[in-house]
């Protein structure tokens, strides 16, 4: 290393990249003695003072050395087909082997399960001829999860399409969508008889019981959030348990408490108060972790600018949280809207229109379906495949709806929202300037959007 620079001074020259490559790879490393564990600072003399810190470089390639391969982002290579090619037919031969050859296994769960831990095996095995430890875990991991998206992909879709395969001889008929069950017989062909009755009794109970517990979930949500205290820990966790209440223990307190005690008959306003029940902890409980999540900060200026707690909420906290607030209505919606054993219990069954929620019992999709399946009849079962999957298309409608409310994330304005913005800051120019007695110019000026959304 001496020469080198030696060399490089005497001749009044710059050292090259090569030559410095050399001398960092030259350096012999100073190894540092291991501290007892119980001592911070090791004595190096009679006066105490502790050693001077030395410096510990890596030992590098030397300068003939190629870099390493660079994995390409983004894209698939040539050599990941190939191993995952090969990790696979090696994989189905052997748990096509172990299957008919070698043990005697038999079923086809079994053959999928044996075929999957020999492919895991193998793909991590091919992986680490070419690579280090840490991409064969990410290799691993990859396709662990890709196995599970596929699954239950797979397992959605076939149920799916054979709710679809059942029910198509009741879709293709209108009379579905139009006519209720009040002149149809269990022996009628698909032509005669629909399920109007139940979509609109559907509509009537969930739309009752959103008005029922949105209010009251999103003020519970508001009060655990901005409060503190022994209360609020009693709430959450009765909430908390409350998520967890069998749909028949509902339907069971509103039985008891509205039609026995009350003396109130069977209808659809009970099974809407059944459901409520049902609905309100799951909101709750998802409105208050979106809530926590407002950045505090936000509540501080609110604060600083000598708002009131309430409208530091109404203003601020709400409309920031108002997507995620939508989404907790969506879980509190898919809970409700699927249940049959509470409408069943405290509504009852009927074939024909009813569009009064207070008196006589009023049908729903869930319970239609519950009855039209456990039926003989074919016509009856295609007729309840039909009304099941009529629930699906109504439940990605509401939930379409719920997202369209829920709008955008705080902070991005439509381009008619920055509109209106802009022209408010104009009026509000043009006030503070008439107010000041100044008029000039520049009280015509807009904002521009961009700036807005800023």
């Amino acid at each position: 290393m001496t020469d080198i620079v030696d060399q490089a001074i005497k001749s009044d020259q710059a050292i090259t990249t090569d030559q410095l490559w050399a001398i960092t790879t030259q350096i012999e490393l100073t190894p540092v003695p291991a501290q007892p564990a119980g001592e911070l600072w090791a004595p190096a003399g009679p006066g105490g003072h502790p050693p001077t810190p030395t410096t510990v470089l890596p030992r590098r390639p030397g300068p003939g050395t190629p870099p390493p391969i660079r994995r390409p982002i983004g894209q698939i290579a040539r050599d990941d087909v190939l191993v995952f090619l090969g990790a696979m037919l090696s994989s189905v031969s052997i748990a096509l082997l172990f299957f008919g050859r070698l043990l005697p296994m038999s079923g086809k769960l079994g053959f999928v399960v044996v075929w999957f831990a020999v492919f895991i095996a193998i793909y991590a095995l091919l992986v680490s001829i070419t690579d280090n430890r840490p991409a064969v875990v990410d290799r691993v991991m990859a396709a662990l999860l890709t196995a599970a998206t596929v699954t239950a992909g797979a397992a959605l879709l076939s149920v799916i399409v054979f709710v679809i395969v059942r029910g198509w001889r009741a879709l293709r008929n209108t009379n579905l969508y139009t006519q209720d069950m009040s002149q149809a017989g269990p022996l009628d062909p698909l032509t005669v008889g629909g399920i109007s009755h139940a979509i609109v009794g559907t509509l009537i109970i969930m739309g009752m019981a959103l008005i029922f517990t949105v209010p009251l979930a999103l003020a519970c949500a508001v009060f655990l959030t901005e409060t503190r205290g022994k209360i609020t820990e009693l709430v959450r966790s009765v909430v908390t348990a409350m998520t967890a209440l069998p749909s028949i223990v509902a339907g069971l307190f509103i039985f008891a408490t509205w039609i026995l005690v009350l003396g109130q008959q069977r209808s659809g306003l009970a099974a809407a108060l059944a459901i409520s029940l049902m609905m309100l902890p799951i909101i709750i409980r998802s409105a208050d972790v979106v809530l926590r999540l407002v950045p505090g900060n936000l509540r501080e200026a609110s604060a600083a600018l000598g708002a009131p707690q309430w409208r530091t909420v109404w203003f601020v906290v709400l409309p920031t949280a108002r997507p995620g607030l939508a989404t907790s209505v969506i879980l509190g919606v898919a809970r409700g809207i699927g249940e049959t054993a509470p409408v069943l219990l405290v509504s009852g069954i009927t074939g024909a229109m009813n569009v009064n929620p207070r008196e006589n019992p009023m049908m729903s999709l869930p319970l239609a379906t519950f009855e039209f399946v456990r039926s003989p009849q074919p016509a009856l079962i295609a007729r309840g495949f039909a009304t099941a999957l009529v629930l699906m298309v109504l439940v990605m409608v509401l939930f379409t709806i719920a997202r369209i409310l829920g709008g955008r994330p705080a902070g991005r304005l439509t381009k008619r929202q920055a509109r209106k913005a802009s022209n408010n800051s104009a009026k509000d120019l043009k006030r503070i300037e008439a107010a000041d007695g100044s008029a000039s110019p520049a009280s015509s000026f807009r904002w521009p959007s961009r700036c807005l959304q800023r």
